[in-house]
């Protein structure tokens, strides 16, 4: 009886193993098939298909992150009487930033890199492999930051979330370090695509921020996740829900002069934006706080930002588009501005304040705990400033004010100048306009922005402290492959060592028995105290008393000193400097490490240039 019992129960076990490994193979099935066509397809055939299932995943998660929030934030704006509105715009804001420092801490370990800066480092970094968990965690994030009245942008959390889709394809599937990157910002312009339904603005984005200092030949597969992302955007997504603007003007060029003036406003609003931005993150710093009491004060701060102006809950769009189809009045009557007679004076007012305001509510959001990006508010900033100039133009007297089209100009002015991106900014406002007769003045505002910026700091400040620690990819592609390398993994550390005390009889027995020619020198707590190389000893190489001649007095003072935690581009700086071949390493606590040499650098940059130029 027992051994019949024993065998049905094996029996079960081989029934559940082999249910387990079918379920398995057929979860899996379409790797399988994928896995074929990849054997059977050249390179190219492959990428293209590759982009086209990146394209159509990115654009779906896009789809629904858009979606989820416009219908939260669409309930909690348009179904609730003003009174009550009032009660929402003090909780959701709060609770929006506390509960996605909740969900960071408890479901993502509290890693909360976020942002266009997090894909640059994957790619510079980590070869261009992103953790599977951003392609969801971003979603969850944003979503309950932004759909809660974060203000801040979808569209960076979106393309963030496309490069870890198309990262992990091609992880899957065991590409290269170029088709991976290449896929990494297929996902990327395709979450951009399908946000704006603008696929070109999307490529632009790729090539203008994630490909700096990345070479390419091919694009193809840019172009068809664009394009797929585009149209998932466009068949699922409802009209409200875009980024969309019908009304303009035809550009008319005796209107220049506005687009001069209001370039250089953009410019140096989108400069007064960065050194807010600055400022609150480093006044975040400041505090010390743990970051749910950081979240409790952004979230309390950011919530009576949006009760005294409701324009600045959410990403803002609807309000852009109040202000281009002239239905200013309905954005005051939500406001306590409702109190005051409309007049000029008080729209005035009333932009005003949301253009100061909001480069303040956006880093409140970021750096209090909440997750979102720079590209919605800058375009919410931009269109303000853009409607604000116009009614001063008008107010001063001003006639055939171009009112819409200055709006626009300045979306793409102000995103030119933040992200230092002109070309997506000008595509992306063409293409949500329908305005490619508004090329030129976009042009004009754009490159007049993003000059003015260049001329204030090179590099966007949101970027500059990852670039000045070698940690992302710029234009000098020299400088990019060297901060792939790290001193601490090209040190010698069996070099040779020689105490202070000791004499020439026993550094001669270490010539014999070793095969260096550079000694370090250390005192008895292991600092070094110098060097010294062959040529220092030959004139005593055969004295006759070898003992009485010291180390201390043949050893000489390094030209200068390479510390572990320097970057590449330091370590470089020194050789070039001293004319060294190799320098001595020491640690934070002056504690001699080893020898790096200027041959083993070059070596390793050799064979890092041959692996990225396949």
């Amino acid at each position: 009886m027992k051994k019949n019992n024993l065998r049905k129960y094996h029996s079960f076990l081989k029934f559940k193993r082999d249910f387990t490994r079918y379920s398995i193979r057929k979860a899996r099935s379409y790797e399988i098939i994928l896995h074929w066509l990849k054997n059977r397809m050249n390179r190219t055939q492959f990428l293209i298909l590759s982009g086209i299932l990146v394209g159509i995943t990115s654009g779906l998660a896009g789809v629904a992150l858009k979606y989820l929030v416009h219908h939260i934030h669409y309930f909690i704006t348009s179904k609730i009487h003003f009174e009550y509105q009032i009660l929402f715009y003090i909780v959701f804001p709060f609770m929006g930033i506390v509960l996605t420092t909740f969900i960071v801490i408890t479901f993502f370990k509290g890693q909360s890199r976020k942002g266009i800066g997090a894909i640059l480092y994957e790619i510079a970094q980590n070869s261009s492999i992103v953790s599977p968990v951003k392609m969801y965690s971003q979603v969850i994030q944003s979503a309950v930051t932004v759909g809660l009245g974060g203000s801040a942008g979808l569209e960076s959390p979106i393309a963030v979330t496309g490069a870890a889709i198309g990262s992990n394809f091609a992880q899957t599937y065991k590409l290269n370090y170029k088709e991976r990157t290449l896929l990494l910002a297929a996902g990327a312009t395709a979450g951009i695509a399908s946000a704006f339904n603008a696929p070109i603005a999307g490529i632009m984005f790729a090539f203008e921020i994630l490909l700096t200092g990345v070479v390419f030949t091919d694009f193809i597969p840019l172009v068809v996740a664009a394009v797929c992302g585009s149209l998932v955007s466009k068949v699922i997504l409802q009209e409200d829900a875009l980024f969309r603007f019908h009304a303009r003007e035809p550009f008319n060029y005796l209107n220049t002069l506005y687009y001069i003036v209001l370039g250089l406003l953009t410019a140096f609003y989108a400069r007064y934006f960065l050194l807010i931005t600055q400022k609150v993150e480093h006044w975040f710093q400041w505090m010390k706080l743990s970051k749910m009491h950081r979240a409790m004060v952004g979230g309390a701060l950011l919530s009576i930002l949006c009760v005294l102006l409701p324009p600045l809950f959410g990403e803002g769009y609807d309000a852009i588009k109040a202000f281009n189809n002239g239905q200013t009045s309905a954005i005051l009557h939500n406001s306590f501005f409702r109190y005051f007679d409309v007049k000029e004076w008080t729209v005035i007012v009333f932009l005003g304040l949301i253009c100061v305001l909001k480069a303040f509510a956006t880093p409140i959001t970021l750096f209090g705990g909440g997750n979102g990006g720079n590209f919605a508010p800058s375009l919410f900033a931009g269109g303000t400033l853009g409607y604000l100039f116009a009614l001063l133009c008008k107010l001063v007297g001003f006639e055939g004010v171009p009112e819409t089209n200055l709006v626009l100009a300045g979306m793409a002015g102000v995103m030119s100048g933040v992200l230092y991106a002109p070309l997506t900014a000008i595509f992306l406002i063409a293409e949500s306009s329908f305005g490619y007769d508004l090329f030129i003045p976009l042009m004009i505002v754009s490159v007049i922005s993003y000059l003015v910026a260049k001329r204030f700091s090179p590099i966007s400040p949101d970027l500059r402290k990852l670039a000045d620690e070698g940690k992302i990819f710029t234009r000098a592609h020299d400088k990019n492959l060297l901060s792939l390398l790290h001193v601490r993994d090209l040190i010698d550390s069996q070099a040779q060592r020689i105490a202070t005390d000791a004499s020439l009889r026993i550094l001669l027995e270490l010539i014999k028995t070793g095969n260096k020619n550079i000694f370090a020198v250390v005192d008895e707590t292991g600092r070094l105290s110098g060097v010294l190389t062959l040529d220092d000893i030959r004139p005593v190489l055969f004295a006759p008393d070898p003992d009485a001649i010291k180390i201390t007095t043949l050893m000489k003072v390094p030209p200068t000193l390479i510390h572990i935690d320097d970057n590449m581009l330091q370590a470089v700086k020194a050789f070039d400097e001293t004319g060294a071949w190799q320098l001595p390493v020491i640690d934070k606590d002056e504690q001699f490490i080893g020898f790096i040499s200027k041959s083993n650098i070059l070596l390793s940059y050799r064979k890092l240039m041959q692996a990225y130029s396949e």
